[in-house]
C-alpha cells in the first residue's frame, strides 16, 4: 500500500492513479487550479483592457460592470388581480384627443374610475392592463383583450389613487382598397364618460422603474410608446407626486421621442414644463420624421437621434446605474439595434455583446406591440 506522498509524487510522473486515493488527488489538484485562477485573472467587474504596443487601435471594450450581476426582483408588484372570466367593470372618467391640428391619425387619453373596485385594482408605472371590448366578433364570439401600457402613475392623474389612464392609437390600415379600423383601439376611442368597460390586470414586470432614486433612465420611444414613459416622468417630476412618495428621483432622465409631424407629438406641454423646472435632471430629444431630414437628407427618425448623441449616450450607458426603456412599434427596434451597434463602435463597444449584458442585469427593457 503506498502512503499519500509516494503516490502523489508517483502520480506526478505516471498517469495512473491509484483508484484509493484519487478522491485525494483530485481535490488537491481542484482546490490549487481554483487558487491559481483567482491569483491571476482579474475579477469580471474589473477586467481592464490591455493595448498591444503593435496594435495603435484599443481592443474593444465591455461595460464596466460585473456581468455576472442579475436582475433585482420588485417586491409587492400587483399581478393579475382581475383576469379575463372575472375582469373589473370600470367606468370612464374622460376621453380627449391628444393631438393638435394638423396632426396624422387619431390619439386619444381615456381614463377609467378604480374605486369601486374589490379587491382594489392597483397597479405601479410601467405595467398594463387588458381592455375587453364590447360585442362579438365575425364568429359570435367575444372580442379577445388587448394589452394597453399604462400612461398614469399609481396615483393617477388626479393623484387619488383611484385612477387609470392609457394613451390609445386607433389602428387604421388599407385591405382590398377598403380602410380597416382597429377593434379594441376604436371602441376606445369611441367611449364616453360614464360608460362601462371591462378591465382585465395589471401585467407585467418588465418595465418597471429601478428603486435607486440615483438612477438613470434613458428611454426610446415613438407615438403612443410613450404611455410609460409619461408615468415615469409624472413619478419624478410632477411636484404633488414627489409628496405623495417616498421616492425623489436624483438622477438624469432623457427621453427620444419619434413622431411623424410636431401636431403628433403627445404630452408636450408637460414635457416642456419639466425641461423648465429640472434642467439639470431631464432631457428631451426629438425626432420629427416629416418636418427634419438626417445627416444624409433622409427623413430623421428616433435612431438617427441616437447616433448622433452616441458619445453622450454610451457614457451613461457605461454607468451601471443607467436603465433604458424602450416602447412603441415592433418595427423601430431594428433602426435602433442598427443605431446602438454603431453608437457602441464610436465607443469601442460592441453591442451584440453588450445588449446581453444589460438585459441580465435587469438594465434593458423592451415592450414593442
Amino acid at each position: 500500500m503506498y502512503s499519500q506522498s509516494t503516490v502523489i509524487a508517483g502520480g506526478l510522473a505516471h498517469i495512473p492513479v491509484v483508484i484509493g486515493v484519487f478522491s485525494f488527488i483530485q481535490k488537491y489538484f481542484s482546490k490549487r487550479a481554483s487558487n491559481f485562477q483567482q491569483d491571476t485573472e482579474p475579477k469580471k467587474s474589473q477586467v481592464k483592457n490591455i493595448e498591444k504596443k503593435s496594435d495603435p487601435k484599443p481592443a474593444p471594450t465591455t461595460i464596466p460592470a460585473d456581468t455576472t450581476v442579475v436582475k433585482k426582483k420588485h417586491a409587492d408588484v400587483p399581478v393579475n388581480i382581475y383576469r379575463p372570466k372575472t375582469p373589473y367593470e370600470g367606468t370612464v372618467i374622460e376621453n380627449y384627443s391628444l393631438l393638435k391640428e394638423g396632426a396624422i391619425g387619431r390619439v386619444n387619453h381615456i381614463t377609467f374610475d378604480l374605486k369601486d373596485s374589490d379587491p382594489f385594482l392597483n397597479y405601479v408605472e410601467g405595467q398594463s392592463i387588458g381592455i375587453m371590448p364590447a360585442g362579438v366578433d365575425s364568429n359570435g364570439k367575444p372580442h379577445k383583450l388587448r394589452l394597453y401600457s399604462i400612461a398614469s402613475t399609481r396615483h393617477g392623474d388626479d393623484f387619488n389613487g383611484n385612477t387609470v389612464s392609457l394613451c390609445v392609437r386607433q389602428l387604421q390600415y388599407e385591405k382590398d382598397g377598403e380602410t380597416i379600423n382597429g377593434v379594441c383601439s376604436t371602441y376606445l376611442c369611441d367611449i364616453k364618460p360614464g360608460d362601462k368597460v371591462k378591465i382585465t390586470g395589471p401585467v407585467g414586470k418588465e418595465m418597471l422603474l429601478p428603486d435607486e432614486e440615483d438612477a438613470n433612465i434613458v428611454m426610446l420611444a415613438t407615438g403612443t410608446g410613450i404611455a410609460p414613459m409619461r408615468a415615469y416622468l409624472r413619478r419624478m417630476f410632477e411636484a404633488t407626486e414627489k409628496e405623495k412618495n417616498k421616492w425623489n428621483f436624483k438622477g438624469k432622465a432623457w427621453l427620444f421621442m419619434g413622431a411623424p409631424k410636431s401636431a403628433n407629438l403627445l404630452y408636450e406641454e408637460d414635457l416642456q414644463r419639466y425641461l423648465i423646472d429640472y434642467p439639470e435632471n431631464f432631457k428631451y430629444t426629438k425626432a420629427i420624421s416629416r418636418e427634419e431630414q438626417n445627416s444624409k437628407g433622409g427623413r430623421m427618425y428616433i435612431q438617427d437621434r441616437v447616433l448622433e448623441s452616441a458619445n453622450e449616450l454610451f457614457n451613461m450607458i457605461e454607468d451601471e446605474k443607467t436603465h433604458i426603456y424602450l416602447c412603441g412599434l415592433k418595427g423601430m427596434e431594428p433602426g435602433i439595434d442598427e443605431a446602438m451597434t454603431k453608437a457602441a463602435e464610436e465607443k469601442g463597444l460592441n453591442w451584440s455583446e453588450l445588449r446581453p449584458q444589460l438585459k441580465k442585469a435587469g438594465r434593458w427593457h423592451v415592450e414593442t406591440y
